[in-house]
C-alpha cells in the first residue's frame, strides 16, 4: 500500500498513540530488527568509498518548499549545492513538513544546479508497499519529471519512510546510480550503493555537537557523510531543523575541509 507523507505523520492527530507509548513485545523487537537489517545483507552493489578528501552531501527528503527557500539559500551562501528528493504526487500539497514544492520551485532548483532526485511518485512506504507497486511508482515519477523537464533525469534515489524490503531494494537499484537510506552514520570502505547510509539532522534535536562529532569522524575515516532532513524553518516540523542550526552544520562542514557535493557528484569522486 502506498501512503503519502500526510498519512505517515498524522497518526497522533487521529487518536492513535505513539508507538513508543505502546508496550514492545519480544516478537515486535525481532520483527523491527528484521525490517531494519534484512535488506542490508543482500542485493548489494559494492563500491569502495575512499576519496582523496572526505565527502559530505546535504540532502532533503520530500522537498518541502522551505528546503529550497531557506536550505538552498544557506547552501548558496557557501557556494554549495544539495540533493532534493521529490515525489511528484505530493506537489503543491500541505504536509507535516510544510508546503511541498511546486513546479516553479523545481525550475528554480535546476537553475541553481542542485541535484533533483527521486523519492517515488506517491511517497511509497519502502517496507509496506509491494515491490511491484513500488517500482511502478518509480517509473511514474520518472515520467512526471520528463513531462515537465524533458532534459532532466533522476540519477539517485532516497527510500521513503523506512528501510526497503530486500526485493524492493533489488528492483530500485536497477533504476539509479545509487540509493540512499538511513542508518545515522557515514559511508567508508566497502559500501553498498543500493543502500547508502545517511544521518538525519532532526534526530539530534538541535544538539550541534552530535553532528560535529560525526563530521570529525567522517574526516578521520576519509568517508562520505550524507546529511538528510526535510524542512528548514524558524519553527520547524519534527522532521526538519531551523535555519540557524542548518547554517551551523554547513559552516562546520565547510571548515572541516571536506568536499561538499550533491550525491551523484560525490559518487563520481569515489568511482
Amino acid at each position: 500500500m502506498a501512503i503519502s507523507v500526510v498519512d505517515q505523520h498524522n497518526t497522533e492527530s487521529k487518536g492513535v498513540p505513539k508507538l513508543s507509548a505502546m508496550p514492545v513485545l519480544p516478537w515486535m523487537r525481532v520483527f523491527n530488527y528484521y525490517k531494519r537489517n534484512s535488506a542490508q545483507h543482500i542485493f548489494k552493489r559494492i563500491a569502495n568509498v575512499k576519496p582523496s578528501r572526505p565527502l559530505i552531501s546535504f540532502t532533503f527528503d520530500d522537498f518541502p518548499r522551505t528546503a529550497l527557500w531557506e536550505g538552498g539559500r544557506i547552501l548558496r551562501q557557501y557556494g554549495l549545492a544539495g540533493t532534493y528528493y521529490v515525489s511528484f504526487g505530493l506537489l503543491g500539497l500541505d504536509s507535516p513538513s510544510g508546503s511541498i514544492c511546486v513546479p516553479e520551485d523545481l525550475a528554480e532548483l535546476l537553475d541553481q544546479e542542485h541535484e533533483l532526485a527521486c523519492h517515488t511518485f506517491a511517497h511509497c512506504h519502502s517496507w509496506n508497499t509491494k515491490t511491484a507497486d513500488f517500482e511502478d511508482s518509480i517509473v511514474k515519477n520518472k515520467a512526471a519529471l520528463q513531462q515537465l523537464f524533458p532534459d532532466a533525469a533522476f540519477r539517485s534515489f532516497s527510500y521513503p519512510i523506512s528501510e526497503p524490503r530486500p526485493l524492493t531494494k533489488r528492483a530500485t537499484g536497477r533504476h539509479f546510480l545509487c540509493c540512499r537510506a538511513g542508518g545515522q552514520t557515514f559511508n567508508a570502505g566497502n559500501t553498498d550503493l543500493n543502500q547508502l547510509s545517511a544521518f538525519f539532522l532532526e534526530k539530534t534535536h538541535g544538539q550541534l555537537a552530535t553532528v560535529t562529532d560525526l563530521i570529525d569522524r567522517n574526516r578521520q575515516a576519509c568517508g562520505w557523510l550524507i546529511l538528510a532532513t526535510h524542512d528548514i524553518d524558524p519553527a520547524p516540523s519534527p522532521y526538519g531543523c531551523t535555519p540557524k542550526f542548518f547554517e551551523q552544520v554547513v559552516q562546520y562542514a565547510v571548515n572541516s575541509g571536506a568536499q561538499i557535493l550533491p550525491v551523484v557528484e560525490a559518487l563520481q569522486k569515489i568511482q
